[in-house]
């Protein structure tokens, strides 16, 4: 599993943690992998966009997972 750290941030919106995981080439892929019903956050599915990812929760996609850490 790999971290993702917030660095003094509060949170992270879902559709930019795709794309600064990798998990998607820019925003609009983000949103539209996030529509399709593709990510999970801590075992939910998750078809907010723009949610606020906040630290300690994991974020799954394709079979990938990432915990937030602040």
């Amino acid at each position: 599993m790999e971290i993702f750290y917030l660095e003094g941030h509060p949170h992270v919106e879902l559709c930019d943690l795709l794309k600064f995981q990798g998990w998607s080439e820019s925003g609009a892929a983000a949103k539209a992998v996030i529509a399709e019903s593709l990510i999970e956050v801590n075992g939910q599915t998750e078809t907010r966009k723009r949610c606020k990812i906040t630290a300690g929760q994991v974020v799954t996609f394709n079979g990938d997972s990432v915990c937030i850490k602040e």
